[in-house]
C-alpha cells in the first residue's frame, strides 16, 4: 500500500530497497510500469543493487547508465573497487572472488584484445575454445565490457551475437541482425560500421548454431541489405564478407572447433580451461567448511579422472560439493558418489528429491521428470541447450511442469533472457537424456521419441551419429552407468517410476574401449561379465587415466579373454620425476598412488585369468614402480601366459626386470623382446634359459648391441637349455665374431635350436666358414635366415661347402638381399643338383640376372633336386626370362617360383614364420 511513497525516493534508492528484499517477484511487481531508467552508479553497492533489479525489469525499454570514476583521493573506480561484485548476482554470491580471479587469469591470455591496443597490433580473429561450462561466455562478455567502458566515440563500438539466441530468428538483413534489439538504430549502425576504426564482434557459442553441414562454407553473402538465414549472415561475417576490418572474438566448444576453422582465416586459438586445480581446492575448502573433510573429498574426486576433469566447470564443482557435503555430514563414504560421473549426477538428482524417512516415492514428480528427460533427449539430438516456451509445446510440456527442477537448480534461468532456461551443465542434460532411454512411466504405450527427433539406442551408439554429434558419446556412457541395478532401484525409489534394462543389448556394437568406458560407468560386475562373455581377443590403447580405470575394471571380469594387446601412452602412468615433484607440491595422497591401484588391478588379470594365454605390451611408457607391479603378476605361480610380446617399452632397464619375472615360468613358450634398450638384458635372459623349469621354445631378441662377452655367455646356455627350438636375433649388432660364438653353441650335441634368424646382423663372408661347419655338425638346424647381410658370392660359395654334405638337415635358407649375383647362383645350382636337403630358397632382391636364372634352371631340371619354393628378383616381362620360367615349370611342375613383385618383402619368408 505504501508503494507510491517508495517511488518518491528516486529510482536508485528504490533499487537499493528492492535489493535488500532479495525477492524477485517483488522486484518484478514493483517495476512492472518502468519503461525508462537513468542510473548513475557511484558506489559498488549501486552496482550490486542495479544488477539485481534490472534483471527483473521485464518491460524496460530505455536505459541510460553512467559509471562514476573513483573519488579524488585516489580510490579506484566502482568496477575496480569491488571487481568480484559484478559476478555475484550471476554466480553463487559467496564465490564472486574466485570467478573474478579466473576471469582475470584468462584475460591475461588475450591482452591484445584490449580496446586500447591499436588495430595493427591486434589479431583479426581470436577463438576461445574449451569444454562446456568453463567460462568462455563469461570471458567474452568481460572483453565486451572492456570495450564498452572504453568506447569514447561512434568510431569505437562492439556487438554481441549469441548463437543460442539467433537460432530463433527468421531470415533478415545484416543490419537487422546486429540491431535486433534496437531496430531504430539500423541506419545509424551501418553508417558507423562504414567509418569505424575499432569494431568488435563477439560471436558466442558457435557450436549452438543449428545448420546443416556444408551450408556455412558454401552459402556466403556480402550485401548488408539482403535477407538471408542468420547462419549464412554469421558465416559471411566470419569469412569477412561483412565488415572486413572488424575484430572477431568467437567462442566454441572443442567439438565444433574443426568446422569453425574452415570459416575463419588465420585465427589465434586460446583455450579456456576453467577452474585450475588450485581453484578447485579453494572451492572445496570454502563449501566444505571442515578442512579435513574438504581435503578428503578432494582426494576422493581425484580417484575419478573423468570427474576431476569435469570439475574445471564451476557448475559441476558446485554440484559436487553440494552432494558430498550431504553425504559426509551424514557420515557416509563419499567414494561411492565419486566412483563415476554417473554416480555423482544420480546422487545429486536423488538428493534434491529424497523422500522423508519411511516415506513413499514422490509420485507427483513422475510427470515433471518425464518432461525433463524428454526435453534433455530432444536437446541432445538437436544439439540445443537453451530452451524457451516454444520448445516445450511439441513435448506437451508446460513450464510449470519443470518448476521443481528450476527450484532445485537442476535447471537454471538464462542470465540474458529470463524466459529461457538451460540445464545447470551440459553433463546434466546428457545424464537426463540417458535416463530417457531407461525410465518407464505409467501410461507409456509406445516409443516417445518417434515424433520428437529423438533416435533410438542403436543410433545413440552409432559411429556416424557420434561423428555428427559428439555429445552422444557421454550420454551413451551415462546410459550404461544407469544400467547398474542399485542405481536403477535408487531412481525407482525416489521418483516412483520403473527402469528398463533392455538397452544393454546394443553394447557390444561399439568400439571396445568405448564399451569399457560405458561398462565402467555401470559399476556392475555381472553386467560386465555378461556383456563380454564372447570376448576372446582385445586390443586396447590407453591414452588417459580414465582409459586405465575403465579397462582395469572391465578386464577383471572378462573371464574368457584369451589374447590381450595393450598400449599405454605417455602420461597415463606418471614418470618417477614428475610423480615426485607433484607429491612434493601436494602433501596429501601420492599422485602415483592414484594410478597404482587401477594399474595393479589391470595387471592382476595376467595371473587371475586362466584363459589368457597371449599378452602383447607395445609402445608403452611405464615407470619403475609400475613395472614392478607388472613383474609381480607375470612371475605369479598362477600366471598361465604362453606367448608374451614386449616391444618399445620405456624406461631404461624395464626389459631386464621383465625377463627376470619369467625365470622358471611354467607355461611361457614364446617370448618377443623388441626395443632400443636391450643391451643390458642378456644376463637376465641367460638366467631364464638356464632355469631347470624353462619351457621357452621361441625367443625373439632385437635390436641388441651388447658386448661380445655377454653374447658369449648367452650362447653358452644353449648347451644346457633343452626347450629353445626357435631363435631370432634379427637387427642385432652381432657382427662376425658374435656369429662365430653362436655357431659354437649351436654345434653342441644338446643344443635344441632348429630355426635361426640372423637377419640384418651386420655379417659378412668372414663368418660363413663357421656357419658352414655348423650346417654339417648340427643335426637339428632346419631353417636359417641370413637376409640383409653382405655375404656376397664368396660367402655363398663357403656356405655351399656345408650344404653339400649329406649330414646337413637344412630345409629353408633365406638369402634375401645378400649381394648375390649370377656367380653365387652357380654355386647354389651345383648344390641343388647334388640332392641337397633344401626345399625352400629365397634369393629375392639379389641381382642374379638371366645367367643366374639359367644356372638355377639347369639345377631344377635335375632329378635329385628337392626344391619346392624359390623366391627371385626377376623381370617377368623379359622374353628370355619367360622362356626359362616355362622350362622350369615343365620340368618341375610342383615347384613354386615367386618373383615377389611389386612388394618383395611382403611375400618372402620372415622371422615371424620361423617363430609363430
Amino acid at each position: 500500500e505504501e508503494e507510491p511513497v517508495l517511488w518518491a525516493v528516486g529510482l536508485l534508492e528504490v533499487f537499493h530497497c528492492l535489493y535488500e528484499s532479495q525477492d524477485s517477484e517483488l522486484v518484478s511487481k514493483a517495476t512492472a510500469a518502468l519503461k525508462d531508467a537513468s542510473l548513475h552508479l557511484t558506489t559498488s553497492q549501486d552496482l550490486l543493487s542495479c544488477s539485481f533489479c534490472l534483471r527483473h525489469c521485464q518491460d524496460l525499454q530505455r536505459l541510460s547508465l553512467r559509471v562514476a570514476k573513483g573519488e579524488e583521493d585516489g580510490k579506484p573506480s566502482v568496477l575496480e573497487h569491488q571487481p568480484a561484485s559484478a559476478w555475484k548476482s550471476t554466480f553463487w554470491p559467496e564465490d564472486g572472488d574466485i570467478f573474478h580471479d579466473v576471469t582475470q587469469r584468462n584475460q591475461k591470455l588475450i591482452p591484445f584484445l584490449s580496446p586500447q591496443t591499436g588495430p595493427e597490433a591486434r589479431p583479426r580473429t581470436v577463438v576461445l575454445h574449451g569444454a562446456a561450462g568453463v567460462g568462455k561466455t563469461t570471458q567474452a562478455k568481460r572483453t565486451l565490457l572492456d570495450w564498452s567502458e572504453f568506447s569514447q566515440s561512434p568510431l569505437h563500438c562492439a556487438f554481441y551475437l549469441s548463437c543460442r539466441e539467433l537460432n530463433h530468428m527468421i531470415p533478415c538483413t545484416f543490419a537487422e541482425l546486429i540491431c535486433r534489439n534496437c531496430p531504430e538504430m539500423q541506419d545509424v549502425a551501418l553508417e558507423v560500421l562504414t567509418r569505424a576504426e575499432n569494431v568488435l564482434f563477439v560471436v558466442d557459442g558457435f557450436e549452438e548454431l543449428k545448420v546443416p553441414a556444408g551450408v556455412l562454407i558454401h552459402d556466403i553473402c556480402s550485401d548488408w541489405n539482403q535477407k538471408k538465414p542468420v547462419p549464412v549472415l554469421l558465416s559471411s561475417l566470419l569469412k569477412r564478407k561483412m565488415v572486413a576490418k572488424a575484430t572477431l572474438l568467437v567462442t566454441t566448444r572443442r567439438e565444433a572447433l574443426r568446422e569453425l576453422l574452415l570459416l575463419v582465416e588465420q585465427p589465434l586459438l586460446v583455450e579456456v580451461e576453467g577452474f585450475s586445480e588450485a581453484d578447485r581446492v579453494l572451492f572445496f575448502l570454502r563449501h566444505l567448511e571442515d578442512t579435513d573433510q574438504a581435503l578428503r573429498a578432494l582426494d576422493t574426486v581425484k580417484h575419478s579422472p573423468a570427474l576431476f576433469h569435469l570439475c574445471a566447470a564451476p557448475a559441476v564443482c558446485q554440484l559436487l560439493c553440494a552432494s558430498l557435503k550431504l553425504l559426509m555430514d551424514g557420515g557416509e563414504d563419499p567414494g561411492l558418489a565419486c566412483q563415476t560421473t554417473t554416480s555423482l549426477f544420480l546422487r545429486f538428482l536423488c538428493d534434491q528429491f529424497t523422500p522423508a524417512p519411511g516415506g513413499h516415492p514422490q509420485h507427483h514428480l513422475r510427470r515433471p521428470l518425464k518432461a525433463l528427460c524428454l526435453l534433455a533427449a530432444q536437446g541432445l539430438w538437436t544439439q540445443v541447450s537453451l530452451f524457451d516456451t516454444e520448445d516445450l509445446e511439441p513435448l506437451e510440456v508446460e513450464e510449470a511442469d519443470l518448476r521443481p527442477f528450476l527450484d532445485k537448480h537442476v535447471l537454471q534461468r538464462d542470465r540474458d533472457h529470463e524466459d529461457c532456461f538451460s540445464f545447470i551443465h551440459l553433463s546434466m542434460q546428457q545424464f537426463l537424456a540417458a535416463a530417457f532411454y531407461i525410465l518407464r512411466f505409467p501410461g507409456d504405450s509406445e516409443w516417445q521419441g518417434s515424433t520428437l527427433d529423438i533416435r533410438g539406442v542403436r543410433e545413440l551408439f552409432s559411429t556416424e551419429a557420434r561423428a555428427r554429434n559428439p555429445q552422444l558419446a557421454q550420454a551413451g556412457r551415462f546410459l550404461w552407468g544407469l544400467l547398474n541395478g542399485a542405481r536403477a532401484r535408487e531412481l525407482e525409489a525416489t521418483f516412483g517410476c520403473q527402469v528398463s534394462l533392455e538397452a544393454g543389448e546394443e553394447l557390444l556394437k561399439l568400439g571396445l574401449l568405448e564399451v569399457f568406458h560405458c561398462l565402467y560407468e555401470s559399476q556392475d560386475p555381472e553386467l560386465v561379465s555378461k556383456a563380454t562373455a564372447a570376448l576372446k581377443d582385445a586390443s586396447l590403447h590407453l591414452t588417459t587415466s580414465q582409459d586405465l580405470l575403465s579397462c582395469s575394471f572391465c578386464l577383471q571380469h572378462c573371464q574368457d579373454l584369451q589374447r590381450l594387446s595393450l598400449r599405454v601412452a605417455k602420461g597415463v602412468l606418471p614418470e618417477e620425476e614428475v610423480a615426485l615433484e607433484l607429491d612434493a607440491l601436494d602433501g596429501r595422497e601420492s599422485r602415483s598412488n592414484l594410478h597404482l591401484l587401477p594399474w595393479s588391478e589391470l595387471c592382476s588379470v595376467f595371473s587371475s585369468n586362466k584363459s589368457l594365454v597371449f599378452l602383447d605390451i607395445s609402445h608403452s611408457f611405464l615407470s619403475s614402480q609400475f613395472v614392478s607391479t607388472l613383474c609381480d603378476q607375470l612371475a605369479s605361480a598362477n600366471c598361465c601366459l604362453q606367448k608374451v610380446v614386449l616391444k618399445n617399452i620405456s624406461p631404461d632397464g624395464v626389459y631386464r626386470n621383465l625377463c627376470l619375472a619369467f625365470g622358471g615360468h611354467k607355461t611361457l613358450t614364446h617370448l618377443v623382446l623388441e626395443g632400443s634398450e636391450l643391451d643390458d638384458v642378456l644376463s637376465s635372459l641367460r638366467q631364464v634359459l638356464s632355469h631347470w623349469r624353462c619351457k621357452l621354445q621361441c625367443l625373439r631378441l632385437g635390436p641388441c648391441s651388447a658386448p661380445e662377452p655377454e653374447w658369449a655367455d648367452l650362447f653358452l646356455t644353449l648347451q644346457f637349455n633343452h626347450s629353445l627350438t626357435c631363435l631370432d636375433l634379427s637387427d642385432s649388432e652381432l657382427l662376425d665374431e658374435g656369429a662365430k660364438l653362436l655357431c659354437a653353441g649351436l654345434r653342441h650335441p644338446t643344443c635344441p635350436v632348429q630355426r635361426l634368424s640372423l637377419e640384418n646382423c651386420q655379417l659378412t663372408e668372414a663368418c660363413c666358414k663357421e656357419v658352414s661347419v655348423t650346417l654339417v655338425v648340427s643335426q637339428k638346424l632346419t631353417h636359417l635366415c641370413l637376409a640383409k647381410n653382405d655375404l656376397g658370392d664368396n660367402g655363398v660359395e663357403t656356405l655351399c661347402e656345408g650344404l653339400r654334405y649329406p649330414e646337413c638337415r637344412l630345409q629353408t635358407l633365406v638369402l634375401w638381399c645378400c649381394s648375390i649375383t649370377s656367380e653365387g647362383c652357380g654355386h647354389l645350382s651345383t648344390v641343388l643338383r647334388q640332392g641337397s636337403s633344401l626345399t625352400q630358397l629365397d634369393l629375392g632382391l639379389n641381382h642374379v640376372g638371366v645367367p643366374g636364372l639359367k644356372a638355377l634352371c639347369e639345377a631344377l631340371k635335375a632329378p635329385w633336386c628337392r626344391l619346392q619354393h624359390l623366391w627371385l628378383k626377376i623381370d617377368e616381362s623379359d622374353a628370355d626370362v619367360q622362356n626359362l620360367l616355362r622350362e622350369i615349370k615343365e620340368s618341375n611342375p610342383w615347384l613354386a617360383v615367386d618373383s615377389s613383385r611389386p612388394h618383395p618383402q611382403r611375400h618372402r619368408p620372415s622371422a615371424h614364420d620361423f617363430l609363430f
